[in-house]
């Protein structure tokens, strides 16, 4: 027996989607402004800066990326360890190089992981959740 569509909207599957799989609590934040430091004479990085905080899931991609290597050379984001970030359309666009970690989630061992964002946010005009590209760079458990 089919189910009928009638009336089902992209939002109404968004909204489904939000709250069946972005259960995670993921933040995405960028360095701050370089602060100078009299005592050294130099500038620092400052506090970071959140873009987002809320509603994501993290995926892996299904396998190791492929990347064609020229002249001997990797390809700049090729990486072993590609996953997708998903979070809702309403989430500011990540930019290339923020990093997102998990804040809190079901899989305790995902909290306080971190990844680099090596795309900024996929868009299409059929588009449910955002999708952005990562690189993972840590495993350890810390948060900033």
């Amino acid at each position: 027996m089919s189910v009928p569509t009638e009336g089902l909207t992209l939002g109404a599957v968004s909204a489904i989607v939000e709250k069946k799989i972005l259960t995670n609590k993921i933040r995405i934040y960028r360095p701050g402004e370089p602060v100078f430091n009299p005592d050294t004479g130099q500038y620092e990085p400052g506090p970071p800066v959140t873009v987002y905080e809320g509603p994501g899931a993290i995926f892996p991609t299904s396998g190791p990326s492929v990347v064609l290597h020229l002249a001997g050379q990797a390809y700049v984001d090729d990486t072993p360890s590609r996953y997708r970030l998903l979070t809702p359309l309403s989430a500011p666009v990540a930019s290339r190089e923020d990093i997102v970690a998990v804040v809190e989630a079901e899989d305790e061992s995902a909290i306080g992981r971190t990844w680099r964002v090596i795309d900024i946010g996929e868009t299409s005009t059929l588009s449910i959740v955002r999708t952005t590209w990562v690189d993972q760079n840590t495993q350890t458990r810390s948060v900033k």
